[in-house]
């Protein structure tokens, strides 16, 4: 039964049909086979830890089922980027991949959301996670830019290197607490599902171009090290990672600073996540530098790493909605541990796509999303927290621009208008419009370090099951909630990355041996000191690079234009 609270909420509808839900033989799970996406068998689990997939079937023969709006091939084909500040010219998926920021300050989002028919959503439901990124990316990459096949094997290149067969995987716990690990990847952190198929986007469009980018990256723990693998040892790009020192955990660290390859420089700056992005966003702001050493980012800025993130959303919908036969399908509350947006924005991208979904939104004490959506104040607090969850330690979640410009209906105009008075004074009351568009799209709940210490004591008490301190935000979240609605918590990363905080619960951490070979490892970085220009150091080192390239390539550095 849904909440009172959710019942005024607007939740996507999608019409009359009719839903049965099968269980197939145990011992098998879904798959994927090239470009034909198939379900064969599904295992499901009620003990502790087990997943599965739960499958809906759709039988139009026995339930006829007039179409909504349907995706067909000129929606495919059509797909363009705007700024969500209306300065600049559209661009295909191509220029939103290279690109940081906009050329005015804003974020590349798709021109129009395509909007899923019913017959679609009950035909996605039997997709394994791959299939469904699959799918997801050819509504954003027409086939012209990307051939469909070609697309495919860019994704299965990608997800190559993760240790679960199924990429992702849902744990089912006591008292209704179902946990998608997404971190299953080389790093331990979602972030690699959506950077791996974006490292393989962007070698796809170089190889073709014979060109070479310089990749600037900011990162607050996890983000630097998935950026990292997802493009070490190419030719032709080099990446730049600035991480704040000591402000990681020791396997963050590592993570970026034992990669030994010609093409990844690591930076450890002597401030927070907040500062080190000030100069990455003063190069991009350099026209004629980000032009001539094709200057472009792998934060979740980049449009590809939200694209992928929709994912999720779907994937935790279909393997935790309830098994109905009635109208309207059943809303899922997904519980998302938050920092720079990145994956809420998705959220609220698969909502107007059509999923029937509540999005919650999850932060730790650095709460300006919560106080965003509850009060309508976009103001940075006095200064950073450090948490327990330190990924999350964001004071400036650049990604709500995307959400707002997606509420305010995609108006250009106001967007820039509230992004420039917020560059300035840092402090921001939404209009009132606005304000309630958000509240109605968006839950959030903000907790303390002593609630995530809870949450993981609990999770570990009822179920000997390890939660990472970001996790740990959102089972807090559904630890507090009285109602019974389906609920998904998005698990980003991994506990064994995050040794201090299952200590500090007074727990035993798990390590795997793939972290424990880290500490003894070679590392190399490069010491930013407060007061330095981090900005001109950063120049000196990417001219560096060119130099270096022109002399053994000759041409790589030409604009990719």
């Amino acid at each position: 039964m849904v909440s009172p609270e959710l019942q005024h909420t607007p939740i996507p509808r999608l019409g009359a049909g009719r839903l049965s839900l099968l269980a197939a033989p145990q011992g098998t799970s879904s798959c994927c086979n090239g470009d034909t996406f198939s379900v064969s068998t599904s295992a499901k689990g009620d003990g502790v830890g087990s997943g599965g997939s739960r499958l809906f079937v759709h039988s139009p023969a026995a339930h006829p089922l007039p179409r909504g709006c349907s995706i067909g091939p000129s929606a495919r084909a059509a797909m363009e980027y705007i700024s969500t500040r209306g300065g600049t010219r559209a661009v295909d998926f191509e220029g939103a991949l290279f690109s940081g920021y906009a050329p005015d300050g804003g974020l590349f989002m798709p021109q129009n959301i395509p909007s899923l028919d019913r017959d679609t959503l009950w035909r996605w439901s039997s997709l394994c996670y791959r299939g469904l990124v699959k799918e997801l990316c050819s509504l954003f990459i027409p086939a012209d830019l990307v051939p469909r096949n070609t697309l495919s094997d860019l994704i299965d290149r990608a997800f190559s290197r993760f240790r679960h067969k199924d990429v992702v995987h849902l744990s089912r716990l006591k008292d209704g607490l179902n946990v998608l690990e997404l971190w299953h990847g080389v790093t331990f952190a979602f972030k690699d599902l959506s950077l791996s198929c974006t490292g393989q986007f962007l070698q796809y469009f170089l190889e073709k171009k014979q060109k070479h980018v310089t990749i600037l990256v900011g990162t607050s723990g996890d983000t630097g090290s998935s950026a990292i693998e997802s493009v070490r040892g190419q030719k032709n790009m080099d990446i730049f990672v600035l991480l704040p020192k000591g402000l990681c955990t020791q396997i963050q660290e590592l993570q970026m600073t034992t990669v030994i390859e010609d093409n990844v420089h690591v930076f450890a700056a002597h401030g927070n996540s907040d500062e080190i992005d000030e100069p990455i966003k003063e190069l991009f702001a350099d026209d004629d530098f980000a032009r001539k050493y094709n200057l472009m980012s792998l934060n979740s800025i980049n449009w590809s790493r939200i694209m992928v993130q929709i994912a999720h959303f779907f994937y935790a919908y279909f393997q935790c909605a309830p098994s109905l036969d009635t109208t309207p399908l059943p809303v899922v509350e997904i519980v998302v541990p938050t920092g720079g947006g990145g994956n809420i924005t998705a959220g609220c991208i698969a909502q107007k796509m059509g999923l029937p979904i509540r999005v919650v939104a999850v932060v730790n004490s650095n709460d300006i999303i919560h106080r965003t959506v509850q009060h309508g104040d976009f103001s940075v607090a006095e200064s950073v927290k450090a948490t327990l969850a330190s990924a999350m330690d964001i004071q400036e979640p650049y990604n709500v621009e995307r959400i707002l410009w997606l509420l305010s209906g995609s108006d250009s105009s106001l967007i820039k208008t509230l992004m420039e008075r917020f560059s300035v004074s840092k402090r921001l009351k939404l209009p009132e419009d606005l304000h309630r568009k958000l509240s109605e799209t968006l839950r959030s709940r903000s907790a303390s370090d002593e609630d995530i210490v809870g949450a993981m004591r609990r999770c570990w008490e009822e179920n000997q099951y390890l939660l990472c301190p970001h996790s740990a935000v959102a089972a807090h979240y559904h630890y507090s909630q009285p109602d019974s609605i389906p609920r998904c918590c998005l698990a980003p990363a991994s506990s064994a990355k995050f040794q201090d905080a299952v200590l500090r619960a007074g727990l035993v951490p798990q390590i795997p041996p793939e972290i424990t070979a880290l500490t003894t490892m070679e590392t190399r970085s490069t010491p930013l000191e407060r007061g330095q220009d981090w900005a001109q150091v950063l120049r000196g080192w990417i001219g560096a690079m060119a130099q270096r390239w022109e002399a053994e390539g000759g041409s790589q550095f030409a604009p990719l234009g």
